[in-house]
């Protein structure tokens, strides 16, 4: 399980930065949408969890949806993106949106 939590990030380099730092993203995360999204379609650097399945709890999001709402229209593809990618596989991706 891997917590990003979005609490006080007002533009789009923190939210890369937050990525970086509370997902453990790998060395070549490029710090933009189309580096994030190949980030989430390739989980060799996030271990499966027990049951085969990876969780992903989003905090904080309302704040920075209220505050960059085209961005957070884009993170939410991202998301949704990735778990379709990996839906239907033995290690699946659940995104979390925390209230």
């Amino acid at each position: 399980m891997l917590v990003l939590d979005l609490t006080g990030v007002g533009d789009r380099q923190a939210f890369m930065d937050r990525c970086t730092a509370d997902l453990g993203l790998p060395e070549w995360f490029g710090r933009n949408w189309d580096a994030l999204a190949d980030c989430l379609t390739d989980l060799s650097w996030w271990p499966v969890e027990s049951g085969g399945r990876r969780h992903l709890y989003v905090r904080g999001w309302r704040e920075y949806a209220a505050t960059l709402p085209r961005e957070w229209r884009i993170v939410k593809d991202v998301l949704r993106d990735a778990e379709l990618f990996w839906r239907g596989t033995d290690t699946e991706l659940e995104v979390v949106l925390e209230e």
